[in-house]
């Protein structure tokens, strides 16, 4: 019996810059400056260009929601 070890990455796609720039709604100069900064959605080189994993895009803007909402909530509220 072999186990097999499903790729996270099997289902999803591959995006360019341009493609994650429409999703997360800010200009490819700034994805440049966050991975850069080592900050951003996770990408990676494929040659000379940058590819996301669609699915590591998408989380990484859950997670900045959920900072967001946590931020929020840990205000003090003003009288």
């Amino acid at each position: 019996m072999t186990s097999s070890i499903r790729d996270p990455h099997e289902d999803d796609q591959l995006l360019t810059m341009e493609e994650v720039s429409d999703v997360v709604r800010v200009p490819i100069a700034t994805l440049r400056y966050w991975r850069h900064l080592g900050m951003g959605p996770h990408g990676f080189r494929v040659g000379r260009n940058v590819r996301y994993w669609r699915l590591d895009v998408l989380e990484w803007l859950r997670q900045q929601a959920n900072e967001d909402a946590a931020d929020i909530h840990s205000r003090p509220r003003l009288a």
